[in-house]
């Protein structure tokens, strides 16, 4: 094979690999929560963010099922103030479900990073980082 058709070859593979990368927010999708701010999560946590096309948000925040209205505009996004169950679980994992829901309610725009990876990013400070679930 000669070199120009191997340069040829490899940026079709490259452009390729590129058209599977989504830069938009994808109602109806399950993220799972790996980073709240500048902290990890607890291990065998597992929070999870759904923007359902009605304009409702939805998940699990670690103990209990959150929810709440969502607008989407661009790239600016906010939640209204979250409600959830009521279930009681391990005090930490209970800060680290607050620690969520309060940043929920700081969220102010989005971006989805080349390796998919989504960041709700609050006015000031470190943002929410999630991994888009498969399915």
């Amino acid at each position: 094979m000669n070199r120009l058709a191997l340069t040829a070859l490899l940026g079709a593979t490259l452009l390729a690999g590129c058209a599977g990368h989504s830069s938009k927010l994808q109602a109806e999708r399950t993220y799972s929560v790996e980073w709240i701010g500048d902290r990890p999560l607890l291990d065998n946590s597992h929070l999870t963010l759904t923007l359902a096309s009605d304009g409702r948000a939805y998940g699990t925040a670690g103990c209990n099922h959150w929810f709440a209205a969502y607008t989407l505009a661009h790239h600016h996004l906010n939640f209204a103030t979250p409600g959830s169950t009521r279930r009681l679980c391990a005090p930490a994992v209970m800060e680290q479900e607050q620690r969520f829901l309060k940043a929920l309610e700081t969220v102010q725009r989005w971006d989805i990073q080349p390796n998919e990876q989504l960041r709700l990013w609050p006015e000031n400070g470190q943002p929410l980082r999630l991994w888009p679930e498969e399915g």
